[in-house]
């Protein structure tokens, strides 16, 4: 039996990446699941390898009637939603005293008011199946600063605590709401012209600064999701999931050289 059997997930943010990985491993662990992006072949194509199990929608998440649009979808399609993640985020890098306004509203748009839409557009269906689990994608700089991505900070910081309110106030519908707080994963997002010296690059500040010495792979935050959207966590509400090999355990001495 899978992990996520008779489970229907809805992942925003899924044709690539995390979300990619989410759909794939939830998909595999029984879930059906509705993948929704707005790169819509690379979306169509996911939805096609994983076969009968997952759908795909166009979703823009600062766009509420294109939330309401995807619930219905997933409801239509398989007959309830017990599973949220908001996985869609951007990242727009620049220091704070030269960071444009249209660029800080742009993030925050996508990776706060995208979460808050989430959360809203999905209670009703998951009140309605008897309750779920609503995973917030945030970052380890949801908990410490980082210089030059102000806007990315700002919005994941206000996840983390959007995170517990909901918590709070959706507890009693049988409602959990948990934010997971990746550190550096090999993404798009993260690096968004990959080629094999950037790879490397990033590889070697991990194997200096992050205590079990690598990179996160997608797979390695898709295995926390999942957990979260089992019945494995369903005492775990409010919280805050750390999955960055130890960078926030604090200032270790530096292996070998960048």
């Amino acid at each position: 039996m899978g992990r996520l059997d008779g489970k229907v997930a809805l992942i925003s943010g899924a044709a690539r990446g995390m979300g990619q990985a989410e759909a794939r491993l939830f998909a595999a662990e029984g879930a059906r699941v509705l993948i929704a992006d707005i790169v819509d072949d690379e979306g169509e194509a996911l939805a096609a390898e994983i076969g009968d199990a997952a759908r795909y929608v166009h979703l823009d998440v600062t766009q509420e009637d294109q939330w309401r649009a995807a619930v219905e979808v997933a409801t239509d399609s398989f007959g309830k939603l017990n599973v949220l993640v908001n996985n869609a985020g951007t990242v727009i890098p620049s220091p704070m005293r030269d960071l444009e306004l249209e660029h800080y509203r742009i993030v925050t748009e996508v990776n706060q008011t995208g979460v808050f839409l989430g959360m809203k557009s999905t209670t009703a269906a998951m009140e309605a199946a008897g309750g779920g689990s609503m995973i917030n994608i945030s970052s380890i700089d949801g908990m410490i600063g980082m210089d030059l991505v102000f806007a990315y900070v700002a919005s994941k910081w206000a996840v983390r605590g959007m995170t517990k309110t909901a918590a709070l106030e959706l507890g009693p519908l049988g409602i959990r709401v948990n934010s997971i707080h990746p550190g550096f994963v090999h993404t798009k997002l993260g690096n968004p012209n990959p080629t094999a010296e950037s790879r490397a690059a990033l590889d070697r500040y991990s194997a200096r600064r992050v205590p079990l010495g690598r990179t996160g792979e997608p797979e390695d935050i898709a295995r926390l999701a999942l957990f979260l959207a089992s019945d494995e966590s369903t005492f775990s509400t409010g919280s805050e999931f750390v999955a960055d090999g130890g960078f926030l355990a604090g200032e270790g001495l530096p292996r070998g050289e960048d």
